[in-house]
């Protein structure tokens, strides 16, 4: 079966408010197996709305609706379906009682635009809404297929959930649902990871093989659909065996975690501790891992030493790599290495990150923007530095910074570097 989401609303157009429900009802709906080819957005206008309507049956077996289901004027999703099918609506008597009943209880007038959140489409079903008034709709004509769900989020979510998702089962039968297993990545860009599976993209039929990229982070869905979670491993495990083989290097989670989360856990099982001093990146890595729980157990600390007398005092910097004729600065691998081993001694643990570096706008000693070291000392092991040029924003490079640094420890824990 193909969707096709119509959001309703001028709001919509205006950048007012975000389209989250788009979003939400896409993974619901391939949750279930339909696959979601187009989603369109439309003002308060019955024309446009009814033009829209027109073209998305002509290239869909579903139309869900989101938004214009309410009391005012320009709630006009259910009034542009009607006409559309030509048919009327009629008004549903427990929603109706429902609403009056709130206003009963408010001790207010009864507004008799709210009798619209009572009406449905001639000939469909109801979908209950627990959680507001407007009352939802689900009908198939001539073949297609038509749901109709309230715009605010807290309304539509548990509609979908509940009363949509089962007349969607109903309406197909025996289901095929969407299985997926989602592939972390770090050490690698989207483009360096598409080259390792360039040739399983391009021979993909089932399961498929999608990768994805965001700031700091890369991931690779694999997706097939299945009667059951049993089936959709058996047809889905050789083609993860196959990206294991190749990416070993960087896939650091077979689920949608960030590589923070990996680094607690591993820290955790081995009972192992790290610390870190930050320069560029101002106490970002100490604020990824602080946000995973459990952290506690085994990050035992950092320090942001943003200036050279903060290097020299909390992560006993030489004073000399620092400033003098032949100092080579604080953006140096000399001043990476010496902060990293001094934060370990400090607080005596098994591992300490450093970074520093120029994150931007301008040079800084003499060095350009994105040029960045960051340094791991682990106990009983020389301490290592990395050197990176990075390029984009200021923010861009302390996050990449920052990912690259736990990206060196995940190496270690896992004895990969």
């Amino acid at each position: 079966m193909r969707a096709e989401i119509i959001a309703v609303g001028t709001e919509l157009l205006l950048g007012q408010i975000v389209n989250t429900n788009a979003q939400y009802l896409s993974r619901g709906l391939a949750e279930l197996g339909i696959d979601v080819y187009y989603q369109t957005v439309v003002g308060d206008n019955k024309e446009r709305l009814i033009g829209a309507i027109g073209i998305a049956r002509g290239r869909a077996d579903l139309l869900v609706f989101t938004g214009g289901l309410g009391p005012t004027l320009d709630d006009l999703t259910r009034d542009a379906l009607a006409e559309y099918l030509g048919r009327g609506t009629i008004l549903h008597e427990p929603t109706m009682n429902k609403i009056w009943s709130l206003f009963t209880a408010r001790g207010g007038a009864f507004v008799e635009s709210n009798r619209k959140q009572a009406l449905m489409v001639e000939g469909a079903i109801p979908l209950r809404n627990d959680t507001g008034l407007a009352i939802g709709n689900a009908l198939s004509v001539d073949g297609t297929h038509y749901l109709l769900l309230p715009g605010p989020p807290r309304e539509m979510k548990p509609m979908f959930d509940n009363d949509a998702s089962a007349w969607l089962k109903e309406l197909m039968g025996e289901t095929f649902s969407l299985h997926s297993v989602m592939l972390k990545f770090a050490g690698i860009g989207e483009s360096g990871l598409e080259d390792l599976l360039i040739d399983l993209i391009r021979e993909q039929q089932d399961p498929t093989i999608a990768p994805y990229a965001k700031e700091g982070e890369v991931a690779v869905r694999v997706s097939t659909k299945a009667a059951d979670s049993e089936e959709a491993s058996r047809k889905l495990e050789p083609a993860i065996m196959e990206i294991r083989k190749r990416t070993a290097a960087h896939l650091y989670a077979e689920e949608d975690v960030p590589i923070e989360a990996t680094i607690v856990r591993l820290l955790t099982e081995q009972q192992r501790t790290v610390t870190l001093a930050e320069s560029c990146t101002g106490g970002m890595v100490s604020q990824l891992l602080t946000t995973v729980p459990g952290s506690s157990v085994v990050f035992l600390g950092g320090a942001v030493t943003y200036s050279n007398p903060m290097k020299i005092q909390l992560a006993s910097v030489p004073a000399e790599l620092l400033e003098g004729p032949d100092a080579t600065g604080a953006i140096s691998a000399e001043s990476a290495v010496a902060m990293a081993e001094g934060m370990r001694r400090l607080a005596d643990s098994d591992f300490a990150l450093s970074i520093t570096g120029n994150a931007g706008p301008a040079a800084a000693e003499g060095k350009p923007v994105g040029l960045v070291y960051v340094g791991l000392a682990e106990r009983g092991r020389e301490t290592r530095v990395e050197t990176l040029q990075l390029s984009g924003d200021r923010e861009g490079i302390r996050l990449r910074s920052s990912k690259r640094a736990l990206y060196l420890l995940w190496l270690s824990l896992t004895g990969r570097g």
